[in-house]
């Protein structure tokens, strides 16, 4: 397997970026003692969102997946942009839909046409799927095998404007021919030191409350958040990324750019949760960039079992994390064909470094 890796130490400040169920920040148990942590699909979306903006400043309609329910309307427009009368092409589309996640009927009683699961679609994709089902409802309007066709085109579409589904996959239960493995790997966020939640007590003034009132608040309430220094990890399979399932269509030089969006992304996306409120938009103060020609993914969390004193800060866990590296090289055997740090190299020559051992 070959392999990008990124190991990044990062902090936040005041911040809840990743919610449990009450609305407190996501916490797990590491080396005994309780760490912040920010799920791997918390940071993926972030991610993809970012990959998504770099794209479109960059002019590259490569990142446009979307993940949506709604995917019953879009059908339905590629299947009348083929010829379908309106009603029909309408009706095609559920089934279409019902067929790959199942039209949720209670919703559709209110007028909300979606699907019960969160689908992952290209536009090709959806275009491709309409004219299949359109080439078959064009010779029977009757016919009844349209939605296979239709899936059967989507999973022959070669991801050209779709390197967000090649690199974080897609899980399709009701149709597994459209499943398919992401090449990036995400480690959930741990802090590298001990980390406790703190309560925000915070008030509101009522503009309009007359003077002569009491001074009392308007509304009072309470959040959670935490600080924390964080060890995040992710990695990308460039075999996987260039197989003929993902981006095999494309270039070298067009997947050379792709892994270079990632990699940016990767370092600079940050969760939104309550950023009006809590800004802690920051970035990386280290990272580790490894390729490798062969051999497993690997983070280095490890270096953090035994927790870094917070009063130490980020240098500190950096400097650990280097060592683990360093540690786990000689001990297993394990060989780099490139590393690369930040700081110590721009992010221009950093990317530059590591994008060139992609194929």
């Amino acid at each position: 397997m070959r392999l990008i890796e990124l190991h990044i130490i990062q902090s936040f400040p005041v911040s809840c970026l990743n919610r449990d169920d009450v609305g407190a920040p996501k916490t797990a148990v590491f080396g005994g003692v309780t760490r912040a942590r920010i799920s791997s699909q918390c940071l993926k979306r972030a991610v993809r969102e970012m990959a998504q903006e770099i794209a479109k400043e960059q002019n590259r309609s490569v990142f446009l997946g979307e993940r949506t329910r709604l995917i019953v309307l879009p059908l339905a427009s590629a299947i009348k942009d083929k010829g379908i009368g309106e009603d029909l092409a309408l009706d095609a589309a559920k089934k279409i839909a019902d067929h790959l996640a199942t039209m949720d009927d209670a919703a559709e009683k209110k007028g909300d046409l979606k699907v019960k699961t969160l689908m992952f679609f290209s536009p090709m994709e959806i275009k491709a799927m309409g004219a299949a089902a359109a080439e078959k409802l064009g010779a029977n309007p009757k016919a009844k095998d349209f939605e296979k066709a239709a899936a059967a085109a989507a999973k022959n579409v070669m991801l050209k404007d779709a390197a967000d589904i090649a690199i974080f996959g897609r899980m399709v239960a009701n149709d597994p021919s459209l499943t398919l493995e992401g090449a990036a790997m995400f480690s959930h966020a741990l802090s590298t030191h001990k980390a406790d939640n703190e309560i925000d007590f915070f008030s509101a003034v009522d503009d309009k409350k007359p003077a002569e009132d009491d001074s009392g608040a308007g509304m009072i309430g309470t959040l959670e958040f935490n600080s924390a220094t964080y060890y995040r990890y992710a990695a990308l399979n460039l075999d996987l990324l260039a197989d003929s399932d993902h981006l095999q269509v494309m270039t070298t030089e067009e997947r050379k750019a792709v892994v270079d969006t990632f990699i940016r992304a990767t370092l600079t996306a940050v969760p939104s949760a309550r950023q009006n409120s809590m800004n802690a938009a920051t970035l990386p103060s280290c990272v580790l960039g490894v390729v490798k020609e062969k051999g497993q993914p690997l983070q280095l969390v490890n270096a953090f079992e035994q927790p870094i004193d917070p009063k130490r800060g980020a240098p500190a866990a950096a400097q650990a994390m280097k060592e683990h590296h360093q540690a786990l090289k000689k001990t297993w055997g394990i060989v780099t064909g490139c590393e690369s740090e930040m700081p110590g190299k721009a992010l221009e020559e950093f990317c530059t470094e590591l994008v060139k051992y992609v194929i």
